[in-house]
């Protein structure tokens, strides 16, 4: 699986100065936070690739304008073909505003999406905006990462976690891939970043080895393929 990720700045050759080979095999687009809607609505319209994204510190816009046809996936984990995505926006809080957050109140998001990873029995990726403490952060408060990501990757060790949040003319505050002792590949998505999947790296569609949920799904399946059929089977008709 081809995932484009996205977030901060964007990207000319994606925009500006489209060129759609930029798209080509892309299956699915994720957005770490702080892009125009516009550019989001752009991307879902152009490529046959579903847009997800989170919310930045810079997103309150999204409230009056989201950027139509993508889904927004923070607080919950999103099943992508059996790809677990658990999205947490927001920066850490450095004055009011809507999508940032003290360490505790991220921990409290983390308690109340817990449910769901549980259901899920983990997840794969983690999307947020901010960094990890001591991943690909800075000292100034703005820009520092928070430390309850890194107990949530030492605990369901995702293959991925993708922020944004930290520009690459920051400087030296900017890595574009680390490794956490977790095992999960830390990346910053900043302007846009290509990463491959291979089938074998995520759970089969309702395999993921949650009794429940997997029965939900295989069950939600089967009816689409039944519709699907029964649709199909109505053309002959007309």
């Amino acid at each position: 699986m081809k995932i484009l990720l996205i977030a901060d700045e964007e990207d000319k050759a994606l925009y500006d100065y489209y060129d759609s080979t930029k798209l080509k095999d892309v299956d699915l687009i994720i957005s770490s936070g702080d892009l125009n809607p516009h550019y989001l609505e752009f991307l879902v319209t152009m490529g046959h690739a579903p847009v997800l994204y989170v919310h930045g510190n810079h997103d309150e816009g999204y409230d009056r304008k989201p950027p139509l046809g993508c889904d927004c996936i923070d607080d919950r984990v999103y099943d992508f073909h059996g790809l677990r995505i658990l999205g947490l926006g927001g920066s850490m809080r450095y004055k009011d505003g809507k999508y940032m957050y003290t360490e505790e109140e991220m921990e409290r998001r983390i308690n109340h999406v817990h449910r769901d990873i549980i259901l899920k029995n983990g997840f794969d990726i983690l999307v947020t905006h901010a960094p990890a403490k001591g991943y690909g952060d800075m000292q100034d408060l703005p820009h520092q990462g928070f430390a309850c990501f890194n107990k949530l990757m030492d605990r369901y060790h995702p293959k991925y976690m993708v922020h944004g949040h930290i520009h690459a003319c920051y400087g030296n505050g900017f890595v574009r891939s680390l490794d956490h002792p977790s095992g999960t590949t830390i990346i910053n998505a900043y302007s846009k970043y290509y990463i491959d999947i291979k089938r074998e790296e995520y759970p089969a569609e309702g395999h993921t080895g949650s009794l429940l949920y997997d029965i939900y799904k295989n069950v939600s399946m089967a009816r689409n393929r039944a519709h699907s059929h029964y649709d199909g089977g109505m053309n002959d008709y007309k």
